[in-house]
């Protein structure tokens, strides 16, 4: 109802504002940000263990423990900081308070390594390394999701936008990485460690620039409320009800009033989900029985919305999804490891004067990624949507599942480059020689590096996409947050197979994983591996198969805009 021409105009402006913001032109200046984010932190990462044993002089167990604990407590953090935005701060300051730690702690860290006194750079080192994980812990949950956040979900166009955004992004991710492993690592050992820290600094000042360069572009979105209040009220509901009959206690089941989720100007309307059939036991947290009836004002640990049930049902289904696919930064995490211990043995001259690093062949994977990403986004996905139907060509599901298939021939491949590296070794008399360079080229490892990087394309693009999507609008932080612990979890559990494999090996007189790689078994250890992911593989369909997704009531509708937009009906 129209009271006065104010406000109509108001309306008017409102609208305009909306369609103004967001989409590609905002969420360009976000993929930016992430690619300067990548730059620093890989730059970083792709060769600490260096500076920690080289400078630092720590032993090589004790730098590869401090390594791992880092990294895996840079993939923890998120939860953290998806919790703060989901509940306290909202995405965009979040981020912006995430990007100014982390570019104090880069320039703490900086210093560490210049104008600190040599008795206090260790210590200062450390402090400088965990206040960047605490700023990787608000930024890595929310920047992805604030940028898919550009794109509108009731628009057809905003839709494809969006999973073609997904692909894109995680091409600015390995851009970034991939330039870092190259240029950044080259000025670390040839220039110096402050030159090369100062560079990651320079990059995280450019990052806030250009973050704060399209403030005025943004779609933004206060905080939702917290995740887990609403998941605590629905377990808590649904036990206290266990005893509850819908047909003979209940009086019908509660839809929740228009008061009890207000909207927010200017944030993104929630969506009313569709009952399932899934983990039925929940149901009861929305029946209403006769002590509600009786209740004025309604207790939210007793009585929920049928939203509210639906939306933890969305988090809990998406766990063995998760679990499911751990298997898989367990064989990316060989990369970083055994790949490169292969390398560091095998003949690398590429020019009279020019012996290739053994770490600069991880720049194999993101150069894959680079050249398939396109391939995959402008060719792939038209033809199989049109022989699909599928906005996205295939479902995000199946894209994972590809990537699962992959990830085996990853190791089937390196196993069997380990046993013709090993004949090669045997028959030039070198078992008792590891730092000898055997009579064979590196480029033997060419093919699962290759292999790594499709795999990447399907698993961890899918990964990102499934928990965005498929999350409740007010938990997409926590989504990141979930699929960033897969890869710091699975570095945990790696750890733990390879501690498990020594110890068992070593009591029956042979070491699968010894200091002298030549006399140990590698290639056992990646066939064990790729067993383990012909299981996980199995276990994943099973679970896949059984994955409904989440479906909101207006889907109906834009389904069949879609599949006319696709078929060329207007």
């Amino acid at each position: 109802m129209i009271h006065n021409g104010h406000k109509d105009t108001k309306k008017v402006s409102s609208t305009q504002q909306k369609h103004s913001r967001g989409g590609w032109n905002a969420a360009i200046f976000i993929i930016f940000v992430e690619l300067a984010e990548r730059f620093a932190f890989y730059g970083l990462a792709g060769n600490l263990i260096t500076y920690l044993t080289n400078e630092l002089n720590e032993p090589t167990s004790t730098a590869a423990k401090n390594v791992n604990t880092w990294v895996g407590v840079s993939c923890l953090f998120p939860l953290l900081g998806a919790f703060i935005a989901d509940s306290l701060l909202g995405r965009f300051k979040t981020i912006l308070l995430s990007s100014i730690i982390y570019f104090m702690g880069m320039v703490l860290l900086t210093l560490s390594v210049s104008v600190i006194p040599l008795h206090y750079r260790k210590a200062i080192f450390f402090v400088a390394l965990y206040i960047l994980s605490l700023g990787e812990g608000g930024h890595k949950p929310c920047v992805q999701t604030f940028a898919a956040d550009q794109f509108d979900e009731d628009s057809i166009e905003d839709k494809k936008a969006k999973s073609s955004f997904f692909n894109w992004w995680f091409l600015g991710i390995v851009a970034g990485s991939s330039s870092a492993i190259l240029v950044v690592v080259y000025v670390e050992d040839n220039v110096g460690w402050a030159a090369g820290f100062g560079m990651l600094a320079i990059a995280l000042a450019v990052s806030l620039t250009m973050f704060l360069l399209g403030i005025k572009r943004y779609r933004r979105q206060g905080p939702l409320g917290s995740p887990f209040t609403t998941v605590a009220q629905v377990l808590v509901a649904a036990v206290r009800k266990w005893r509850v009959d819908e047909t003979r206690d209940g009086c019908g089941v509660y839809h929740g009033n228009d008061g009890d989720e207000p909207h927010v100007p200017g944030q993104a309307k929630t969506r009313t989900l569709t009952h399932t059939n899934q983990l039925r036991s929940l149901d009861k947290a929305m029946i209403i029985d006769k002590l509600d009836v009786m209740k004025t004002i309604k207790n939210p640990w007793r009585l929920c919305s049928l939203n509210q049930v639906e939306e933890v049902k969305l988090v809990l289904c998406l766990l063995p999804i998760w679990l499911s696919c751990l298997m898989f930064p367990i064989i990316m995490s060989q990369i970083h490891t055994y790949f490169t211990k292969q390398g560091s043995t095998m003949h690398r001259s590429i020019a009279p004067n020019f012996i290739l690093p053994p770490a600069s062949l991880q720049a194999l994977v993101g150069l894959t990624i680079l050249i398939n990403i396109p391939i995959y986004d402008r060719v792939f996905v038209p033809i199989t949507r049109k022989l699909t139907g599928h906005p996205s060509g295939i479902t995000v599901l199946q894209r994972i599942g590809v990537g699962l298939f992959l990830s085996i021939f990853i190791m089937v491949v390196s196993a069997l480059v380990e046993a013709k590296r090993i004949s090669v070794v045997k028959e030039h008399n070198l078992l008792d020689k590891p730092k000898a360079i055997v009579p064979m080229k590196v480029w033997w490892l060419l093919p699962q590096y290759v292999i790594a990087g499709l795999s990447d394309i399907f698993v961890y693009v899918g990964l990102q996409e499934l928990f965005y999507d498929q999350m409740p609008e007010a938990m997409r932080s926590l989504g990141a947050a979930l699929f960033l612990s897969v890869i710091g979890i699975g570095n945990f559990i790696s750890s733990a197979i390879i501690s498990v494999v020594q110890t068992i090996s070593s009591s029956y007189g042979e070491e699968w994983l010894g200091d002298n790689i030549n006399r140990a078994h590698l290639d056992y250890f990646y066939w064990l591996l790729a067993g383990l992911s012909v299981l996980n593989l199995c276990v994943y369909v099973c679970i896949a198969k059984r994955f409904v997704y989440k479906k909101v009531e207006e889907d109906d509708v834009l389904a069949e805009k879609e599949m006319g937009a696709i078929n060329g009906v207007p």
